[in-house]
């Protein structure tokens, strides 16, 4: 008989708990306040509402939530963005006691019992379970402005978080629809789910409930003149840009770009070339920014020193990166690069080399031994080199994004003229102006502003949900990769997505070892 653990799937359905932080359910199981006591609560206290979905956002960036204090790694959703683009080709790395994502490069996390999975399952469901708290408590057709501004947060992270599990754990949209993906788990089934556990829901069902939740949460923040306090909340505009996201993978191109445009009618705009000819990304005030992690100086991931994104990623702050764990950039890629764009400095050059540092930055880097083609996109907190207060905020969302989505839609809906003026203008008036986009073929243009992807978003958590998405090799044969983890994976392999981890299977009593993906084959190096 499969004992039942107090772990992830288990732990979550079970308890509803905000990690310490919520306020709307206050025991474990077998006490957990009725639904009905809970309404009474939000209608005595709406403040409770407001401290639940703050907790949620605080979710995002949280250390030792999944595996605990000992581990570096386990630092919220920037840990899922490390791991992987990590696993991909464009962001660079060494297989060292100091990398605390090896595993990622080496691909040995293709196992059910390797961390990198059971930290993005138990980071994604523990923001779940907080986001099903809210929701099971506001009437969706309530008319008070403010209940109508959480929910409609709740609603909008619960499906960021499905779609980041839905592509990690099963393959992209099109074509498996009806395979398995992930238990789903709402605020409609959670009590059955609790005693029973949940079988993997399919692929299609899976996105059906992310792009319900995200119809909610525009419809939602269409009817509420409530407007966030900070950048750490959903806006009518993120949700927008989730929404775009997610037609993406699913191929529904001409609802992806009109997606695209309405989450670029806001307040934000893009970075200018003066904006990033410089060391940045670190301040969700930018007016680029339009969702992101906001971090304050004593939050526990930063008073750790070390156990946060900056940490892992920077190459002018004190970290792991600092001591020899450096983040390079793919070398074909960077040779790829125009000297005329401004974003070439945002690596060293094979010289060690970068226009866009100053003297004392470049004497830094130098000092310190960073490689050639090693990261200077990420700044350092409050400018300060060597700086050991890693409290920068991370990118969720910007706009530049937006513009990238709606060529890509633009050209697979059948207008190519029109993406790669997209493209064109995008380029020419933010990072380059003597970019040309001469491609006339469909598949030219898109794979044209699939290159701006990896350029742009580098190190930003999106180039490996590319790869799955568009159907692309992990080719990292000149990408500057050590030989034994010089890869040339095809498109569609196994090691390509996730087993769930195995504590997944022995704590939810619906799934058995037969309910897993199959186990794949680790990938074997190739010839450069």
């Amino acid at each position: 008989m499969k004992k039942i653990k107090y772990t992830f799937l288990a732990s979550a359905l079970v308890a509803f708990s905000l990690a310490g932080c919520n306020d709307l359910d206050t025991e474990p199981l077998g006490s957990t306040i009725t639904t009905d006591q809970k309404e009474e609560a939000v209608a005595a206290n709406p403040d409770r509402v407001e401290a639940s979905v703050t907790a949620i956002s605080s979710m995002f960036s949280q250390y030792g939530n999944i595996l605990g204090e000992n581990q570096h790694n386990d630092f919220g959703y920037p840990t899922i963005m490390l791991w992987t683009d990590t696993r991909g080709m464009d962001l660079v790395s060494e297989v060292t006691g100091y990398n605390w994502f090896s595993s990622a490069v080496d691909y040995a996390d293709i196992q059910h019992t390797s961390a990198g999975p059971r930290l993005i399952w138990g980071t994604l469901y523990k923001q779940i379970n907080s986001t099903n708290a809210v929701t099971a408590v506001i009437d969706p057709e309530t008319d008070d402005e403010t209940l109508l501004f959480y929910l409609a947060n709740a609603y909008a992270v619960r499906a960021f978080d499905y779609f980041t599990l839905a592509q990690l754990f099963q393959k992209t949209y099109v074509g498996n629809e009806d395979k398995p993906c992930v238990p789903l788990i709402t605020e409609e089934n959670m009590d059955a789910v609790a005693a029973n556990g949940c079988k993997r829901a399919t692929v299609k069902d899976v996105y059906a409930q992310i792009m319900s939740d995200l119809d909610n949460a525009i419809d939602m923040l269409s009817r509420t003149s409530i407007t966030r306090a900070d950048k750490r909340y959903v806006s009518l505009e993120v949700a927008y840009g989730l929404r775009a996201r997610v037609n993406l993978v699913m191929n529904n191109w001409v609802e992806a770009a009109n997606d695209a445009q309405m989450a670029m009618q806001g307040d934000a705009v893009p970075y200018s070339m003066e904006d990033v000819d410089h060391p940045g990304f670190s301040d969700i005030e930018d007016a680029a920014w339009m969702w992101g992690i906001l971090v304050s100086e004593t939050d526990r991931v930063v008073t750790t020193g070390i156990c946060n994104f900056p940490s892992h990623m920077g190459s002018l702050n004190y970290g792991y990166a600092s001591v020899g764990a450096w983040r390079c950039v793919n070398q074909l890629l960077f040779d790829a690069i125009p000297s005329t764009d401004v974003r070439k400095g945002w690596w060293l050059d094979a010289d060690c080399y970068s226009p866009n540092l100053t003297q004392a930055q470049q004497k830094y880097a130098y000092d310190k031994g960073c490689y050639p083609y090693t990261q200077m996109k990420f700044g350092c907190y409050q400018d300060v080199l060597g700086q050991s207060t890693n409290c920068n905020d991370i990118p969720l969302m910007r706009i530049e994004e937006m513009y990238l989505i709606l060529a890509e839609a633009q050209v697979m809906a059948g207008d190519v003229t029109a993406a790669a003026n997209t493209l064109q203008d995008f380029v020419r008036t933010y990072r380059d102006p003597q970019y040309t986009c001469n491609s006339t073929e469909a598949e030219e243009v898109r794979n044209a502003v699939w290159q701006q992807r990896r350029i742009e978003l580098w190190g930003e958590g999106f180039s490996y949900f590319d790869i799955l998405r568009m159907n692309k090799n992990v080719d990292r044969r000149g990408a500057g990769f050590a030989p034994e983890v010089t890869f040339n994976i095809p498109a569609g392999d196994d090691a390509l997505i996730f087993c769930l981890p195995e504590k997944e299977i022995q704590s939810n009593p619906a799934l058995t070892d037969t309910d897993n993906n199959p186990t794949p084959t680790r990938p074997q190096p190739v010839a450069e």
